[in-house]
């Protein structure tokens, strides 16, 4: 990877392709890996930058004060990109979404894969999963941490471990320890997101859910794509939470045409 270092540690991130630029931003449980499988297809027309968000993968933890969209509009400004296409997911969608509220006019369209909604009243399902992480973060136990958020974002609430794709628990497991080991500094130092209208979002808007995540989340889902105007709302039935690790092919039948605007 490529390396964009600043004060407060460093970026890292990669491009692929050529083409008008689409920015792959990924989930709090994963790294820039987690858009392996669509890269390929999604090169042949653009320029695909994917990167680590800070305490990620192989970005630095922050050594102080940060913002998510403040780096995502610096790495595009070293890159030399006014304007570009965005796809999040899951708390990066959120960042997308963040971005085109503070940015508008570098965006041209957003797909929000599973995102998450500020100030939700979570169900008692999410709560318990919250409290069962932190009690285990504070007693020093990351290996079951570990096994909490894989039980909630891979596995899913509805189907058991024999009817997740072999293979999927190994590609997630390195980044999900990593995000776990840095959680502390990320959370101390995160100035947080933007606050913003919905509905002044202009750009052609993509909203994609797993049918098999949590209930929460695919309410919430359905929020987004009525609040922002004109968003479309995509299901995909064999995917959870990460829908880029478990229906990638499904992923590019939808991104493809709608990148293509």
């Amino acid at each position: 990877m490529i390396i964009l270092a600043d004060d407060l540690g460093h970026l890292s991130y990669t491009v692929t392709g050529e083409g008008p630029p689409v920015v792959l931003v990924h989930a709090g449980v994963a790294d820039h890996h987690m858009w392996d499988a669509v890269v390929p297809a999604l090169a042949e027309h653009h320029t695909v930058i994917r990167y680590d968000l800070r305490g990620f993968g192989e970005s630095a933890p922050p050594a102080g004060p940060f913002s998510e969209t403040d780096d995502l509009c610096r790495l595009l400004d070293h890159l030399g990109h006014e304007r570009v296409r965005l796809v999040g997911a899951s708390w990066g969608a959120r960042v997308a979404v963040n971005f085109a509220l503070t940015r508008p006019g570098r965006v041209r369209s957003l797909t929000l894969l599973a995102p998450p909604w500020p100030g939700y009243d979570w169900s008692a399902e999410m709560i318990a999963y919250d409290e069962a992480e932190t009690a285990a973060l504070a007693a020093g136990d990351l290996d079951t941490a570990v096994r909490v958020n894989l039980d909630m974002w891979l596995r899913g609430p509805v189907r058991g471990w024999e009817d997740v794709a072999p293979g999927l628990v190994e590609e997630v497991l390195a980044p999900l320890r990593t995000s776990l080991v840095n959680q502390d500094a990320v959370g101390e130092h995160s100035r947080g997101g933007a606050e913003g209208d919905l509905a002044t979002i202009a750009v052609p808007t993509l909203v994609g859910i797993g049918r098999l995540d949590v209930a929460d989340f695919q309410d919430i889902a359905r929020r987004y794509a009525a609040g922002i105007p004109g968003a479309e709302l995509v299901e995909f039935p064999t995917a959870a939470h990460l829908i880029a690790l478990e229906a990638p092919t499904e992923l590019v039948a939808a991104l493809r045409p709608f990148l293509a605007r």
